[in-house]
């Protein structure tokens, strides 16, 4: 009986589906990575335990609404800033890929400007919106905590791309 793991000479023409390795960065890309597995895993729970619950009792969780919505933004931002690193983020490749290594430096020192400056200045923002949340003592209208507990977290998962994508512009500074 023929081993059903071994090579297939038809597979020669068939692309190499393992992903590139990561590219080098200082700090290790798994945080981002972890935040992402264990954020989706909360929000795939959540939404099945209210579908479960009002599938069986015509009810629902009202506060999974406010939950959900809060991590779709944490793996939204997480999930950027490993894309970011690992160059998976929107970008036109035509320009971003093609041409002489002048011109591809060229593209990433300008995308890594716009990009940093966008992020630094979300990072602002969303930190005075967090502080204008706690001064101002708002809560969320289901559960009716302070909402200043979910807005904390995002200038500083926004703040972790700006320095991510500093460690970004550097390095195609660096590169000649």
């Amino acid at each position: 009986m023929p081993d059903a793991h071994a090579a297939d000479p038809d597979d020669e023409d068939l692309p190499d589906t393992a992903p590139p390795p990561d590219p080098p960065a200082r700090v290790s890309l798994r945080f981002e990575d972890w935040l992402t597995v264990l954020t989706l895993a909360a929000l795939a729970c959540i939404t099945l335990a209210n579908v479960v619950v009002r599938y069986l009792t015509d009810e629902s969780f009202a506060w999974t609404e406010e939950i959900s919505i809060f991590l779709l933004i944490v793996l939204t931002l997480s999930a950027s800033s490993s894309a970011f690193v690992r160059l998976l983020h929107i970008r036109i490749e035509l320009l971003a890929d093609g041409g002489s290594p002048a011109r591809q430096r060229r593209f990433a020192l300008i995308g890594g400007t716009v990009s940093l400056l966008f992020f630094a200045c979300l990072t602002i923002l969303l930190g005075r919106m967090a502080l204008d949340e706690y001064n101002w003592g708002d809560t969320s209208p289901a559960i009716g905590v302070p909402t200043w507990w979910y807005s904390m977290w995002l200038p500083v998962l926004s703040a972790v791309i700006t320095l991510r994508l500093a460690g970004i512009l550097r390095r195609a500074w660096e590169r000649t």
